[in-house]
């Protein structure tokens, strides 16, 4: 059992790394000042600061001084005394968590700078100063410490706080200014570039520390009080505070991630499910044995109206794969690293105010995505599944990480592997011809934004009845840079802001030839289909929904359409007709289960033949065209 106090020791503990890094930052001054003085690059930080001082000019003292005044003991406790009280005081609810985050993150940086220069005792630079040089050593840069400290904290703090793709340009403009003064400060004869440096790491891992303690979650939350696993949860009359007109779901099963869903959000789905006058409410808890937890349980001993999902897209994945087809809506409420289904489908990324509004819509038919390879079980998906660079990202990214940092750390992960080679694959699309290709990565979605509205799937719909591919192969650092352009044109043309689901009664799903184009100078190849098979050279690392799967060298994805029923609100479907609610006491309209899949034909000498079923279509939607040949290839030589 975790105690009160056990808990907050455990979000403490990090600053116990504040004296060691104190430790190792006066032994490297010491050691640049010491033996390591005459050491290369170390012996050349005199010519560095004659360099700029022969090379100054008006204009860049002019902006020297602007940075030298942003980046000021005043300045810095000024703008961190503002920002607190912003956070405490402007949102409805006070940040307290981030409030101290910031003070403390200046506050320990500051001392950790006067206690390194206490030890240390370094003389400034043999150049002319343009500042009062300040009693303190030249190493570390007290003024890069503090402004990484300030500005980097509120980078962190738009980046994991903040909503919309602007807060990556806000967060990018926040951490442009320490590296600036880093320069200035050379530039004005105040510090050597090991004492910059040394101001950067000081600042840095100032910053990664008091974010650790203060900013990430930690221990394992206790399970919400009065909620008892398989049992009934205790509700006042549905009269008292119930919502008014809002649909009753007489019997609700709430699948509960532990880690996820902390003990505060529990309560406010409880509360919550009690004010729509929900009389009969079963929590279950996943684990990783049974990732629904006993949901199959409940809905196999009698009607369940609603299932409510407390947890992350792998979560919601497991319990849409159990509800597929059954006619039983799910209700999302987001409280995992991505999230991408909530964000795809226009819910709050807040638990309670997704659940809220889900409560106050309607259910609506949306696809789901059918997926199996060699050693892998079939499964369903919700949002995207893809093997290559996105897989190894999943895989390699750190629990502590993700714990602290959220969807960030897939960022880091990233990072890592950008380097790999590419994968040599042939794909199949419905029964039409096997082309060869490389690349880096390959995803498959029946959603197609991801974090922070980046749309790697512009044209996919979770209501089109097909799946839409995405090949990555972007060739050296241009490539890369193209993708990056192509992606982030997308954000600003805001469509990741568009309703996910739309309406098709006006129209029909895109024939398959619409949306197979090449983009970013080929780096990026589009497809859809309502069937992919992709066969790789070798074992690639596969991923489901952000979780990973076993290594192998095929994915098969087929759509299923229409066949989950997702509580959403109103105002995210407007031109969409509520699905029918089912009627229990005879076939169920709309679509019915997927059929199993009929026996794989023999294969061709590439090992690609397809001549089974077409894809299933739901009703009153026109059936997919066959897709047309493909306008451009890029065959593997």
């Amino acid at each position: 059992m975790t105690t009160g106090s056990g808990a907050a020791a455990g979000r403490t503990r990090p600053l116990l790394l504040l004296p060691p890094l104190w430790a190792l930052m006066v032994g490297a001054g010491l050691l640049i000042t010491g033996p390591a003085a005459t050491w290369w690059p170390l012996s050349t930080e005199g010519g560095v600061n004659a360099w700029f001082a022969r090379h100054r000019t008006g204009a860049a003292t002019a902006v020297s001084e602007w940075l030298t005044l942003v980046a000021s003991t005043e300045s810095v406790i000024g703008v961190t005394v503002v920002c607190v009280l912003a956070l405490v005081a402007l949102p409805r609810v006070p940040r307290w968590r981030e409030a101290v985050f910031l003070g403390g993150s200046v506050a320990a940086q500051s001392a950790l700078f006067l206690l390194i220069t206490l030890c240390v005792q370094r003389p400034r630079p043999v150049v002319s100063h343009l500042d009062p040089a300040p009693p303190t050593s030249s190493f570390p840069s007290g003024h890069v410490g503090a402004s990484v400290a300030l500005y980097g904290g509120l980078a962190a703090l738009a980046v994991t706080r903040l909503r919309g793709p602007w807060r990556y340009v806000a967060a990018a403009a926040l951490l442009v200014v320490p590296p600036a003064v880093a320069v200035s400060r050379l530039y004005r004869g105040m510090h050597h570039p090991s004492d910059v440096v040394g101001g950067l790491v000081n600042g840095a891992c100032t910053l990664l520390v008091i974010g650790a303690a203060l900013l990430a979650s930690r221990g394992r939350p206790a399970p919400a009080p009065t909620v008892r696993e398989g049992g009934r949860l205790p509700l006042p009359r549905p009269a008292e505070g119930a919502v008014a007109d809002a649909p009753v779901a007489r019997r609700v099963v709430v699948v509960r991630h532990p880690l996820a869903c902390a003990e505060k959000v529990a309560h406010q789905v409880r509360d919550i499910l009690v004010r729509h006058g929900c009389t009969d409410v079963r929590w279950t808890s996943t684990t990783a044995e049974r990732p629904c937890g006993d949901l199959a349980a409940y809905t196999a001993a009698g009607r369940v109206d609603l299932v409510v999902v407390c947890g992350g897209d792998g979560t919601v994945r497991a319990c849409a794969d159990a509800l597929a087809g059954s006619g039983t809506a799910l209700a999302v409420v987001p409280c995992g690293t991505g999230n991408l289904l909530a964000r795809n489908l226009g819910l709050p990324v807040r638990p309670a105010a997704a659940l809220e509004e889900a409560l106050r819509g309607d259910p609506v038919r949306i696809d789901v995505g059918r997926v199996s390879g060699d050693g892998l079980a079939p499964t369903r998906f919700t949002v995207m599944a893809g093997a290559g660079f996105d897989a190894v990202m999943v895989r390699d990214a750190s629990p502590r990480l993700k714990t602290s940092l959220g969807w960030l750390a897939y960022v880091v992960s990233a990072v890592r592997h950008l380097g790999d080679p590419p994968m040599r694959l042939t794909i199949r699309l419905d029964t039409g011809d096997v082309r060869r290709r490389r690349a880096r990565m390959v995803v498959v979605g029946n959603v197609g934004s991801l974090q922070g509205g980046v749309p790697l799937l512009p044209d996919a719909r979770p209501d089109s009845g097909r799946l839409e591919v995405v090949l990555l192969d972007p060739r050296g650092g241009a490539g890369w840079l193209a993708v990056a352009a192509h992606l982030l044109r997308g954000m600003t043309r805001g469509r990741s802001g568009r309703p996910a689901v739309v309406s098709t009664s006006a129209g029909t799903p895109p024939a398959a030839g619409t949306t197979e184009r090449l983009r970013a100078r080929g780096a990026l190849e589009y497809f859809s289909a309502a069937r992919v098979d992709i066969r790789f050279a070798g074992p690639q690392a596969r991923e489901v929904d952000g979780d990973c799967a076993v290594e192998g060298t095929r994915l098969v994805a087929e759509v299923e359409p229409g066949a989950l029923l997702v509580q959403l609100p109103r105002s995210r479907h407007p031109a969409l007709a509520p699905a029918s609610a089912p009627d229990r006491s005879g076939p169920r309209p709309g679509p019915s289960p997927a059929p199993a899949p009929a026996a794989a034909p023999a294969d061709d000498e590439h090992g690609d033949r397809h001549d089974g079923p077409a894809a299933p279509v739901r009703p009153g939607r026109a059936t997919p065209a066959a897709p047309a040949p493909l306008g451009r290839t890029r065959d593997v030589l």
